[in-house]
């Protein structure tokens, strides 16, 4: 069953091969967009196109797109499939999300592997995507966060956690930057519109970091697909938790913290950008 309320409108969803990615995409073609599926491999992305197209989405809705978060090259090539063939693209949802290692983790990139999949690929993306988002005019960048960045910290000194390890603190450093560098993902002038939220505590891959029972992924996924909407009013770098506008931590709010950030997360990604 569709609305149509985005049948023009284009979004690509990172990490959509399960959990709230999957449940996004689903929610979204409902709404008559077309969505761009990425997934890390190609069959994974099939798979869930598959799937989606079981659960009632049209073929012709859906693009598969694969790119392993881990290599920022991929990342690079998977901006650049989409500018070559999206020249105006609405809505890109930042959902692709890890676990944190039990050990400390570096990517062929040299970076921590959680803030490179969590973080620096939405980024890049967020940078290499920045025509066809402009050329929309009116696109909205969602970065699916987590209230954990507020028990976070940036370790400037040693953002990949090499010298003292925490898996807990890893992943929520990874998501107080995402948090952080939302507003800027979204300069003034350039039409677009960033937010991130906190979905809630949702039975996904990601559950068993916080310990808990969690509700069921598409309760999350209404929650990200609700900032999507064109009806829904939001502004530039808000972060969103239940539904409502909430408090970041602090450091999110300091912009000498923010340009920091930002220094290092250029560099961080080198070449690929």
């Amino acid at each position: 069953m569709s609305d149509a309320v985005l049948s023009a409108r284009t979004a690509l969803v990172t990490g959509a091969s399960s959990g709230i990615g999957w449940e996004t995409a689903r929610l979204l073609a409902g709404h008559g967009a077309t969505v761009l599926v990425h997934a890390r491999t190609t069959a994974e992305a099939e798979d869930a196109v598959e799937r989606l197209v079981a659960a009632g989405a049209r073929r012709d809705q859906l693009v598969e797109l694969a790119a392993d978060f881990t290599r920022l090259t991929e990342v690079a090539v998977l901006a650049g499939t989409v500018v070559k063939h999206y020249p105006a693209l609405d809505l890109l949802v930042n959902n692709a999300a890890v676990v944190a290692p039990e050990r400390c983790t570096l990517t062929e990139d040299g970076n921590e592997v959680s803030l490179q999949v969590n973080f620096l690929a939405a980024h890049l993306l967020a940078k290499l995507l920045r025509a066809p988002l402009s050329a929309s005019g009116d696109a909205r960048i969602v970065n699916v966060s987590s209230s954990l960045h507020r028990t976070a910290s940036m370790n400037w000194a040693d953002p990949h956690r090499v010298k003292k390890y925490s898996r807990v603190a890893a992943y929520a450093q990874s998501q107080l930057a995402l948090t952080m560098a939302t507003a800027e993902m979204a300069p003034a002038g350039s039409g677009i519109t960033a937010v991130s939220l906190n979905p809630g505590l949702c039975d996904t891959a990601l559950l068993p970091l916080y310990g808990r029972v969690g509700a069921p992924a598409a309760e999350g996924a209404e929650a990200v697909v609700r900032l999507c909407l064109p009806g829904t009013v939001v502004a530039n770098g808000a972060y969103f938790d239940g539904g409502v506008i909430a408090p970041t931590a602090a450091v999110a709010q300091e912009e000498r913290s923010l340009k920091r950030l930002a220094r290092l997360a250029d560099q961080l990604v080198g070449r690929a950008a």
